[in-house]
């Protein structure tokens, strides 16, 4: 007669399938945590983007002889190298150069981008979330002697 492996010890002491029993409880978890490190990595990289875009703008900004001059370049660089910086949409960018509120010798750069396309929004609700709208700002100082 055929020994059942079950009927020598009690059901709670047998080890059989307490692999597959592990694996259905903690995968899910695992996939939360791989996705969400995914998710997160490709909303930083696009912030990384939009704050070397701000960067790059300014940059260009300083060759303008006034105010006027260094907006048109600033806006004319984002349009000709926006589709350049991953990750980023050039049509859901908004880039405002003005002066310097503060420091009339100064220009400022500020880019927003509307990040709500990026698959970050579809994580599980309750983790926190950064906000929809990534912004920077790049200062620099106007060209000319001072």
């Amino acid at each position: 007669m055929a020994r059942n492996a079950f009927s020598s010890r009690p059901f709670w002491t047998n080890q059989r399938g307490a692999s597959a029993v592990e694996f259905a409880l903690l995968m899910p978890i695992y996939l939360l945590v791989v996705l969400g490190a995914l998710a997160y990595g490709i909303y930083f990289g696009a912030a990384h983007s939009v704050q070397q875009l701000a960067a790059d703008a300014a940059r260009v900004a300083v060759a303008g002889l006034n105010d006027t001059e260094r907006a048109n370049l600033v806006h004319a660089y984002a349009q000709a190298n926006a589709q350049g910086y991953i990750l980023l949409d050039p049509d859901r960018l908004e880039i405002v150069p003005e002066p310097s509120p503060h420091d009339e010798n100064q220009f400022l750069v500020t880019v927003r981008y509307d990040a709500s396309t990026l698959p970050i929004w579809n994580l599980y609700p309750p983790l926190p979330l950064p906000s929809q709208t990534i912004a920077y700002r790049s200062i620099i100082r106007n060209g000319g002697p001072f």
